[in-house]
């Protein structure tokens, strides 16, 4: 059975641990017939017997020893047992530990594509309430499984030593209570596969709405966004009703057939304790014993139920552990080499979902050179410095880096020689120090204060309460939007890799602050190759280089002057621009 193997395979390191689990539930689940057997002696010498007064006067050492013998075993029962779950609960975690980690670093090893189709909350949800049912399984499941079976088994195996008749009687019930069950859980297995599913678009309805609180606000969306969390709450708590509410369609059925056992034993145990061919002592065995037959047939609906979230879960948790990237990162030991910083697309085309997002695109930008991408919303701008580090691979043609294909490259050496600024900014709940040096952990405190300078971010890091020891907030919160892109920039250049790509981000920031970036830009103190996305014609207007996208195709490529020359593209949002630019000066004056 796959679920089984796939446990076998994840228990590596707590396998003898478990093993040993195992061994002790059965051990200890098959000292459950001890008792009744002690209690049976002392009925049959000590109380039911013919010759129990004499018995008790003569024998009085042995009665001793059956009560100390039942206390005993008691006592090993419940030490058995408390060892027995500290072997589950151990081996478990643990393998929930490794599993949890392997999983994670899955999901960090997939390529942009997959998280384009997956949502974060069912990401969550896989990582958390999946894991946990996994490790529920294996701690309780089944152990109630194996302890279950052996005290069935064990309880036959006595019954039929003292009468097999009577044994037989009672196993009449037996096939009709897998019957109820095996209808049980045919019914129920799709309804937790449905649970499961409104249960993760429940997580991400909630991640969603957390993370963009102050879009909501802005809007004043607060009721709509309850009504659409109640509506998901909804949906999901009605599934988890109904799934549980199955239950209640075959619980009468088994409730009635574990009870028949007692009526039966009752009946026909009574009438063979007249007929002289049980002892009373062997009849009271049975009587405590019959609870070993009937409850794991009663408990049968609960171990189902829980054996078919297992399965949901765990084939939410296959989806992660066996997906594999079409973009590898194989992380081989290589000493990682410093690219020169030429780069060229050649014919290159992509797409996206079906759509075509580029067509046929082909330009070179030789070392040190500083490009600028200016193009309407759409036009593939993005989609071309996403190509570079391969984020994503072209369907067509090739982008190479000093004459390699980006395919051929270890990922670790190629994404190593490219700092990245991105168009949404995302800063960690960490110090604004630890965000400058997140790509060197290891950067003096000296270089992370001149990169803030380069990035004009320097003076109000210096005016912040902790100045660079301010904890910044999940995603930047509390900080504007030209800060979070200034610190983002600091931490770009921080690296000081040999490919520099920056996608919109100097948007929020005013022309002062963007012209004393551009000049840090002209001025790093390192051969850097820089590829700048922008709408401004302040930002584009240095650069060596300008290539106009319109559709996924270049429409217009030269230097400023060039391209305002041509009184194309490029031209007519120069004078949109400076039009603008214009009127504010007249209104102010």
């Amino acid at each position: 059975m796959f679920e089984i193997k796939w446990l076998w395979q994840n228990l590596q390191g707590n396998r003898t641990r478990y093993i040993l689990a195992l061994c002790l539930s059965v051990i200890g689940s098959s000292l459950t017939i001890a008792n009744p057997y002690l209690g049976q002696r002392i009925i049959d010498t000590f109380i039911a017997g013919d010759d129990a007064r004499q018995n008790l006067i003569d024998q009085r050492g042995l009665l001793i020893a059956l009560c100390l013998g039942m206390i005993g075993f008691s006592l090993l029962r419940t030490g058995l047992a408390y060892l027995t779950t500290m072997q589950y609960e151990r081996s478990s975690q643990n393998t929930l530990y490794n599993v949890r980690i392997y999983l994670y670093n899955k999901i960090q090893g997939q390529d942009m594509e997959y998280y384009d189709h997956n949502r974060t909350g069912d990401l969550m949800t896989k990582m958390t309430g999946d894991l946990e049912m996994v490790r529920h399984s294996m701690a309780w499941i089944i152990k109630t499984i194996i302890e279950s079976l052996t005290i069935f088994v064990a309880a036959l195996i006595y019954f039929f030593s003292i009468d097999a008749v009577l044994t037989l009687w009672l196993l009449i019930l037996a096939p009709p209570v897998f019957v109820v069950a095996f209808l049980f859980a045919k019914r129920v297995r799709p309804m937790y596969i449905d649970l499961r599913e409104r249960l993760s678009q429940l997580n991400s309805t909630t991640q969603e709405n957390i993370a963009a609180n102050r879009v909501i606000k802005a809007f004043a969306r607060e009721e709509f966004e309850i009504e659409k969390f109640t509506a998901k709450n909804a949906n999901f708590s009605k599934a988890n009703k109904t799934a549980a509410l199955v239950w209640l369609d075959y619980f009468p059925y088994l409730e009635t057939f574990a009870q028949a056992f007692n009526v039966i034993l009752m009946i026909a145990g009574g009438y063979l304790v007249i007929k002289g061919r049980i002892t009373f002592g062997e009849y009271a065995a049975f009587s405590s014993l019959i609870w070993a037959v009937s409850n794991p047939m009663r408990n049968i609906g609960i171990i189902i139920n829980d054996i078919q979230r297992f399965f949901a879960s765990l084939a939410k948790i296959v989806e992660i552990y066996y997906a594999k990237p079409g973009i590898v990162n194989e992380h081989r030991a290589v000493e990682k080499r410093r690219y020169d910083g030429n780069i060229r697309f050649d014919h290159v085309s992509f797409k996206y979902d079906g759509t075509t997002v580029l067509h046929d695109v082909s330009f070179s930008v030789q070392a040190g050179e500083t490009i600028a991408i200016m193009g309407s919303t759409g036009s593939g701008k993005t989609t071309i410095v996403n190509l570079i580090p391969r984020f994503y691979d072209v369907s067509e043609g090739r982008v190479l880096i000093d004459g390699v294909d980006v395919r051929e490259l270890e990922l670790d050496e190629l994404r190593g020689n490219i700092g990245i600024a991105t168009q949404d900014v995302l800063l960690f709940s960490d110090t604004i120090d630890g965000n400058i040096a997140y790509g060197d952990p290891e950067l003096p405190e000296e270089e992370t204060v001149r990169y803030a300078e380069l990035a004009a971010a320097h003076d109000f890091i210096r005016k912040m309460p902790d100045g660079y020891d301010t904890i910044v907030g999940e995603r930047g919160v509390g900080l504007s939007g030209g800060q979070k892109q200034r610190i983002a920039l600091a931490r770009a250049m921080a690296v000081r890799r040999p490919i520099l790509i920056l996608d919109d981000t100097t948007s929020a920031v005013d022309l002062e602050t963007e012209t004393h970036i551009q000049q840090s830009l002209r001025s790093l103190d390192h051969d850097c190759t820089k590829i700048i996305i922008a709408q401004r014609v302040s930002t584009t207007a240095k650069a060596d280089r300008i290539l106009i996208l319109d559709n996924g195709r270049i429409i217009e490529e030269g230097t400023h002057a060039e391209l305002l020359a041509k009184r194309g593209y490029y031209y007519d949002v120069f004078m949109l621009q400076n039009e603008g630019l214009g009127r504010q000066v007249a209104v102010s004056g």
